[in-house]
């Protein structure tokens, strides 16, 4: 019997026990998988603390369709806002992380319907989560897959991974930041190169590269991001939070700027709890028990 399943029994053979113990519904709810139709969503980790998000297409190789990436939006969002969550680990299937964006979907398009609509506009939620979020990429990463990989915080890839950008070869261009987040992390040769061409990088190149930052066996790759998450939420939330802001700055502002926000975020610290926790424990030499606040 699976988790969930086994709390379902428990809440339904013990319902008059809810009342008293009401966090059994909560822990049930947090579990469920089946609430989407393209991703599946769960619980992972020692302490149930990393929300896990699985793209569900595997007949279409996980192309990006609105309805994907609506539920995408609405699952980051549900596990951003959960207390309890620390990290977000993203993934496909070894096949394919993402083939790209749902082509059938947008062959009928026209220019107003797109400008007006300002189509892709949505493919948001993942790179404005302020829980940070690791992108386990198997298989393909091409197009929209290749570009929600970049929105996510640290990308792990398996050996047989592959990305790239090809959006030339059907006549358009990259649409939800391809051209500007690609150009940042590999410069402008490479990133021309492979928005002009259209050509694929492999997991070794994209390591080589900064793409990535570590490459790992197909079949670890999962069970290697998940424990990159434990290290991640072993912190405190809060400043977690603001360690991802700092970096994140650096691609929006000046170096003077960057150093002056990164100053004023490390002031803020001293604000915290978990900043007087985290030395005085370490002054202490124990573990530090952070209370996120």
């Amino acid at each position: 019997m699976s988790l969930s399943l086994a709390f379902k029994s428990i809440i339904s053979s013990q319902a008059i026990r809810n009342s008293l113990n009401p966090s059994l519904i909560g822990i049930q709810r947090r579990f469920q998988s089946n609430e989407f139709k393209n991703i599946l969503t769960e619980v992972r980790g020692k302490d149930k603390n990393i929300g896990f998000i699985q793209l569900n297409r595997p007949k279409a190789f996980n192309a990006l369709n609105a309805e994907l990436m609506t539920e995408l939006e609405q699952a980051v969002k549900k596990f951003d806002a959960d207390p309890s969550i620390g990290c977000i680990v993203l993934t496909g299937s070894n096949r394919a992380f993402a083939a790209g964006a749902d082509i059938k979907e947008m062959q009928n398009k026209s220019f107003s319907e797109v400008c007006k609509g300002n189509f892709l506009s949505n493919w948001t939620a993942l790179a404005e989560s302020k829980t940070p979020v690791i992108a386990a990429v198997n298989g393909f990463a091409l197009g929209g897959g290749c570009e929600i990989a970049m929105m996510c915080d640290i990308i792990l890839a398996g050996e047989k991974a592959e990305f790239g950008q090809p959006e030339i070869v059907i006549g358009t261009i990259p649409g939800a930041g391809g051209t500007q987040r690609l150009t940042r992390v590999v410069g402008k040769s490479k990133a021309m190169e492979m928005v002009l061409t259209g050509d694929r990088i492999s997991a070794k190149e994209a390591q080589l590269y900064g793409l990535v930052s570590a490459v790992h066996p197909v079949d670890n790759l999962v069970d290697e991001a998940v424990k990159l998450a434990e290290r991640i939420t072993r912190h405190s939330k809060l400043t977690v939070q603001l360690a991802k802001e700092a970096v994140n700055s650096a691609y929006e502002t000046t170096l003077a700027q960057g150093i002056n926000l990164e100053r004023r975020l490390f002031h803020a610290t001293f604000a915290t709890n978990d900043r007087k926790e985290g030395m005085t424990a370490f002054v202490e030499k124990r573990k530090p028990n952070f209370t996120d606040s």
